[in-house]
C-alpha cells in the first residue's frame, strides 16, 4: 500500500497535535511519543509532527523558519466547501492564521490555514463538473 508522511518540525508537539485535532487530523498513539505525534488524515496520509530536536536527526541543512519563509504547500481535497470552512475556522479558533482571503475558482474553492509553527495548508474543495472545458 503507498502512503504519504508529511514531516513537520515544530516548536511543541503537544501544542502541534492540539491545532490538528482541530482541524480533524487523529492521532496514531502507536507512533508517538513526547518528540513526535502521528496526525493521520486519512489511510493514506499522514503528518508527523516532530520537535524541532527530533527533526533535525533526519537532515544536515538549518531548519527554515517558516514564520518567515514558506517551505512547503500542503494541500487536501475535501468533500465540500462547507467542509473547507469548517475545517480552517476551527483552526482560526485555536490560533492559526489566515495569511490570504479564500479563492474562488468557479470549480473550486479554497482557503488557506497556517498552524503555530507557520506550516502552510490549502484547503478545497473541488466540483469537476463545474470545470470549464479546454
Amino acid at each position: 500500500m503507498e502512503q504519504i508522511f508529511i514531516n513537520l518540525a515544530v516548536a511543541d508537539v503537544n501544542k502541534s497535535m492540539d491545532f490538528y485535532t482541530q482541524l480533524g487530523f487523529k492521532n496514531n498513539p502507536q507512533f508517538s511519543d513526547e518528540q513526535g505525534k502521528c496526525m493521520v488524515w486519512s489511510e493514506h496520509i499522514f503528518v508527523m509532527l516532530l520537535s524541532n530536536d527530533k527533526f533535525k536527526t533526519f537532515t544536515e541543512k538549518p531548519l527554515a523558519d517558516t514564520k518567515k519563509q514558506i517551505a512547503g504547500l500542503f494541500s487536501l481535497s475535501v468533500a465540500s466547501l462547507d467542509r473547507v470552512n469548517e475545517i480552517v475556522d476551527k483552526g482560526l479558533t485555536v490560533g492559526g492564521v489566515e495569511p490570504t482571503p479564500m479563492k474562488d475558482y468557479g470549480f473550486m474553492q479554497q482557503r488557506n490555514i497556517e498552524d503555530y509553527d507557520g506550516h502552510t495548508w490549502e484547503i478545497f474543495y473541488m466540483d469537476m463538473s463545474k470545470l470549464p472545458n479546454a
